[in-house]
């Protein structure tokens, strides 16, 4: 019978690799709980008609890179390949508009996208975000920044650079658009496939083509900056001040436009070189249209997201895996023995001591050859003897120390424990 073996795009994340994805996880929860985001959980699946309406049926997401299906309720549905769309339509259904106040909220979880493969981007793929909510200021939109600049460097990347665009309101899009039209139709049949087929559904994704040829036609095409209202030019330039004012260097990217349809005024991206080329490891902007367009009131929003996936593979070139941390590993020989030493593995777990309780039954020879290698600070030990006693041998294995203690005295030796175990791992 064949081997089945994990779907392309997807895979296996497996313990060793485990400790970044907790500690990227656990910094996003420390920094957002300062600036007073709160969690929100969406389902992975929503109605295609979410996404469809929500991000823009002419982008690649939703016209090549979706993975929908019929349920058997006849209904489509999409497993969801961005965050944001999904918290605005918990936002409108559970009517946090209500509340009155900005709605700071954040989310980490599974995307889906059917993509290339390649190193940090894959099919089934993880984000982390924010999502402000319910405030126009420039403010909002500066700090949404300054949050992701701040969650990045505490992870530890140090080259980052962050790419600054105004895409303006919805006006300003549309005259820029058919400005851009104008521009390109007389060089439709040099432009590269994709490039044509967007020139008439989404003609500023265009400005993201890697193709020489195509980017050699862009050199003297519109800017996006001249057709700024002056509201909207004003409104820019306050972020710009405000990003200044915070010690966030930027560049003022025309050609920045982000792939989605529902972006308005800020659109951002920052980027490291760490992976060995230029990479995006977070992006996001303003979406003020996108709450109406899905049935809500008009409200104002702006948010982020960040692929955990690239996060992590920067993690590891900047540190070292750090082995486990584990406090005992218990040995034991003999039918009575075994059975007390599961007995003593739960006392030390449930006064908080990390335990591993040797299964194998061998000799005890080969249980302290693994309990050498297990990196735990003491070793355990139950046999024929100790079960009779009701004691055990307890070896601190950096030392070599050795002592009897009685079963029943563990909980009230809990904190010498933790003192000794302070000294062995600082030795």
């Amino acid at each position: 019978m064949s081997q089945i073996q994990v779907s392309r795009g997807t895979r296996d994340i497996l313990p060793a690799e485990i400790p970044y994805w907790q500690q990227v996880e656990a910094i996003a929860r420390d920094i957002f709980s300062r600036a007073n985001y709160q969690e929100m959980r969406t389902p992975v699946f929503e109605q295609t008609e979410l996404f469809a309406r929500g991000i823009g049926e002419t982008t690649d997401v939703v016209s090549k890179e979706m993975y929908t299906f019929t349920d058997r309720g006849d209904r489509s549905l999409t497993l969801r390949p961005e965050g944001t769309a999904g918290f605005v339509r918990a936002f409108i259904e559970h009517k946090m508009q209500a509340q009155g106040d900005v709605q700071r909220l954040w989310y980490l979880g599974p995307m889906f996208r059917y993509e290339r493969p390649q190193a940090g981007r894959q099919r089934q793929f993880h984000q982390v975000g924010i999502e402000s909510l319910g405030s126009a200021d420039p403010r909002a939109d500066a700090e949404v920044i300054a949050i992701a600049n701040d969650l990045l460097k505490a992870i530890g990347l140090k080259d980052l650079r962050l790419e600054y665009n105004s895409l303006g309101d919805r006006q300003d899009r549309l005259q820029y658009r058919e400005a851009l039209i104008a521009y390109l139709t007389p060089y439709q049949a040099d432009l590269d496939p994709d490039s044509q087929n967007r020139l008439l559904h989404n003609p500023l994704r265009i400005l993201d083509s890697k193709i020489e040829r195509t980017q050699e036609i862009l050199q003297e095409a519109p800017s996006i900056l001249d057709h700024l209202s002056p509201e909207s030019q004003q409104r820019s330039q306050q972020v710009q001040h405000l990003l200044t004012d915070l010690g966030i260097p930027y560049n003022l990217n025309a050609k920045l436009v982000r792939g989605l349809d529902y972006y308005t005024h800020t659109v951002f991206e920052i980027q490291s070189d760490d992976l060995g080329a230029q990479a995006t490891v977070c992006a996001g902007g303003r979406y003020d249209g996108l709450i109406r367009e899905l049935g809500g009131a008009e409200t104002p929003a702006v948010g982020w997201a960040s692929g955990l996936e690239r996060l992590i593979l920067l993690m590891q070139q900047l540190q070292p895996p750090k082995p486990p941390t584990l406090d005992f590993y218990l040995v034991s020989r003999g039918d009575r023995a075994e059975a007390q030493a599961l007995k003593v593995a739960q006392t030390l777990r449930q006064i908080g001591f990390s335990v591993e309780l040797d299964l194998s039954g061998s000799a005890f020879g080969k249980q302290f050859k693994r309990a050498d290698r297990s990196g735990a600070a003491a070793c355990l030990i139950l046999g024929d003897a100790e079960a009779d006693t009701q004691t055990a041998q307890l070896k601190w294995l950096a030392s070599g120390e050795q002592r009897a203690i009685a079963q029943s005295d563990l909980p009230t030796l809990a904190d010498e424990f933790r003192q000794q175990i302070r000294v062995s791992r600082a030795s």
